[in-house]
């Protein structure tokens, strides 16, 4: 399925800063950018470069003080890989390729040391693999309110625990700590989402499961065939959308994605969903 996707967003520098950008669609193999631009108002000289542990396509620049805008669009074609999820197994830890062991340390957001207990109590039983994340999605899902409002740049996952709210960054840390806790590599993801209401930047998580990293949102607020991955990290700290230094006001935002062909009847997948092996 291919898919448009873009965002509008507006600032206000007080003084000169820098500004770091990542909302570009990412590139895997199974997700490719046929085509995308991105303008900077006013026009300035940019710097565009990939993360090399991850992919992730970044910007940065220097404005101010004054107004600046960022406008990107982009047209993705979107190949995910499916397969049953009861034939998907965890990966043994002495099988882990050394680039996905970082996501198994507690971050900054997502303190699994302190939360081993909870999840070998709660999801230690249940079958190793994709069904068993499932179950994790479930549990927050069912355990969580999805509140806007109800967290901060400051909350992280065990705090949302505490809380039993958040939005949807806050769900993608709580996932990756019980996964991380239980052994399983986990990360975060930024997405454009296809049929999140209302539109906006999403977060998810990726669990490393059988040599794939597969996708899961345990908000349930989007169709999870449909997320275009624009970057991904050890948790939010390492895939904002926009970041400064200098005093800079943020203004309006607006974000889209839209299906070039969207099916006449859509019927959410049970397919467990994979774009990257890396």
């Amino acid at each position: 399925m291919q898919f448009k996707v873009g965002c509008d967003l507006a600032y206000e520098a007080h003084e000169r800063s820098l500004f770091v950008f990542n909302v570009q669609a990412s590139e895997t193999e199974s997700q490719t950018v046929v085509e995308d631009s991105l303008t900077i108002t006013p026009e300035l000289p940019i710097e565009s470069y990939r993360m090399p542990e991850t992919g992730n396509r970044c910007i940065r620049f220097e404005a101010g003080p004054g107004p600046v805008t960022l406008r990107y669009r982009a047209l993705v074609d979107h190949r995910p890989q499916r397969a049953h999820a009861s034939d998907i197994g965890e990966t043994p830890s002495e099988r882990l390729p050394p680039s996905v062991l970082p996501f198994l340390y507690p971050s900054r957001y997502c303190e699994a040391d302190r939360l081993r207990h909870m999840a070998a109590t709660e999801f230690g039983w249940m079958d190793r693999g994709h069904d068993r994340v499932q179950g994790i999605c479930n549990w927050i899902y069912r355990h969580l309110g999805y509140i806007a409002g109800a967290s901060d740049a400051h909350t992280s996952a065990l705090d949302s625990l505490i809380d039993r709210a958040g939005v949807c960054r806050d769900f993608a840390h709580l996932g990756i700590s019980m996964c991380r806790a239980l052994g399983i590599p986990a990360r975060y993801a930024s997405v454009y989402a296809w049929r999140l209401r209302p539109a906006d930047f999403h977060a998810v998580f990726e669990a490393y499961l059988d040599g794939r990293w597969y996708l899961f949102d345990p908000t349930r607020q989007a169709a999870i065939e449909g997320l275009v991955r624009i970057g991904v990290g050890r948790d939010a700290a390492e895939v904002a959308f926009a970041d400064f230094i200098g005093v800079v006001d943020p203004g309006d935002m607006d974000v889209f994605i839209e299906a070039v062909e969207p099916p006449d009847v859509y019927v959410p997948t049970i397919d467990a969903i994979s774009i990257s092996e890396r």
